[in-house]
């Protein structure tokens, strides 16, 4: 009889049995899979913090081409060829980026003006709570004259401490020119970024088909399947949310420049842009939007009426976007509850900031599609644990 192998010695190999080298055989332990594990995640995480730039870069290029490719697709079958379709989106995109730096510099003048004036125009302020205090007096309510006095000081105060802190920033920021563009045009500053981001989503537009089959090689054949399901639902969740709000957004500023254009407040354009390109989150826009405008119709005359109707132009534009714009357009992409919408952006804003904001809604969409598509079907789910 075969003695048994002293212990602590291998075990000998059975017959029919391939012989494990050692790699092999130190790979069978569940420790050294976990800690190779553990280290692969660790250089991935260091490598993503060292290349987090071009991570953004390329990023924000691929955004660019999955937004455009509906576009580019529909002008291919109209027979425009595919190069033709880029070099128009391209156009597109750049007159966008120039109509938001031209805005951005017309409101800055405007608000530098405004505050300027401001400690002026509070004259027009003091005069309506004089007339208001005097009606309330005449009909019994004691107490108006010190409440009228403490109002107008706390007034004085904001407004002063508006035009003593924000105007001189605005004021450097348009006469720094040489500065910033010192900045832009050095290696790695925006400029440098925004080509290289333009470069790398015009190779993309041409070739997208071929970099979404190179990048679905990537994974393991059988995966691949299921990794075409998940991307389909990212399309539906994310591209589909992105385009919709851009949509509304579009709508709202439209809707804005030309309200305020009726009412006659200056820079209405520019305060369109604003309440457009930031309605891109959610209940953001209108806040953004109304409160330059209502400072701006603070300085014209019959301010009261003009901030009246200031604040009806951006209730109409919010109701038409709550009530029949976004439930339209979004229905098939969010469907998601106002609540859950403003608590996802609450919880974004908290984590990431204003970049939380932007992803927030579309990462709740896109986790609702998913609990739909696999975790309610599941037997987890019918049947429990």
């Amino acid at each position: 009889m075969p003695s048994a192998p002293p212990p602590g010695s291998l075990s000998p190999v059975p017959p029919g049995e391939p012989k494990l080298n050692a790699f092999q055989y130190a790979w069978r332990s569940p420790w050294v899979r976990l800690l190779v594990f553990l280290l692969g995640f660790y250089l991935l995480y260091r490598f993503s913090q060292l290349t987090l730039s071009v991570i953004v870069v390329f990023t924000v290029a691929f955004l660019i081409a999955y937004l455009a490719n509906p576009l580019l697709n529909w002008l291919e079958r109209g027979r425009v060829k595919r190069g033709l379709g880029v070099f128009f989106v391209l156009l597109l995109f750049i007159g966008l980026l120039t109509l938001a730096g031209a805005l951005f510099v017309t409101v800055a003048g405007q608000f530098v003006q405004l505050f300027q004036k401001l400690p002026a125009q509070i004259d027009n302020l003091n005069n309506l709570l004089t007339g208001a205090v005097n009606w309330l007096s005449e009909r019994g309510v004691p107490g108006l004259t010190d409440a009228q006095t403490r109002i107008n000081e706390a007034v004085r105060e904001w407004v002063s401490n508006i035009g003593d802190n924000l105007a001189p920033m605005l004021q450097n920021a348009l006469n720094s020119t040489g500065t910033i563009f010192s900045r832009l045009v050095s290696i790695g500053g925006v400029l440098g970024q925004v080509v290289l981001i333009l470069l790398l989503s015009v190779y993309l537009m041409l070739d997208y088909n071929r970099v979404n089959a190179s990048l679905l090689r990537a994974f393991p054949r059988p995966w691949q399947p299921k990794v075409l399901e998940v991307s389909d639902l990212v399309g539906t969740a994310v591209g589909g949310y992105v385009r919709g709000q851009l949509l509304i957004a579009t709508f709202i500023g439209i809707v804005v420049w030309l309200g305020l254009t009726i009412i006659g407040i200056p820079s209405a354009a520019a305060i369109g842009f604003l309440a457009g390109a930031f309605n891109i989150v959610p209940y953001l826009g209108p806040i953004v939007g109304a409160t330059p405008a209502l400072l701006l119709a603070l300085t014209l005359p019959n301010a009261p009426l003009k901030m009246l109707l200031v604040v009806v132009v951006f209730v109409v534009a919010n109701q038409i976007e709550g009530n029949f714009l976004s439930p339209y357009i979004l229905s098939r992409t969010t469907d998601l509850h106002p609540v859950t919408v403003l608590l996802a952006i609450l919880v974004g804003v908290a984590l990431m900031g204003f970049a939380g904001a932007l992803l927030a809604v579309p990462a709740v969409a896109l986790g609702k599609l998913l609990l739909e598509k696999y975790y309610y079907p599941s037997r987890v789910y019918t049947q429990g644990p």
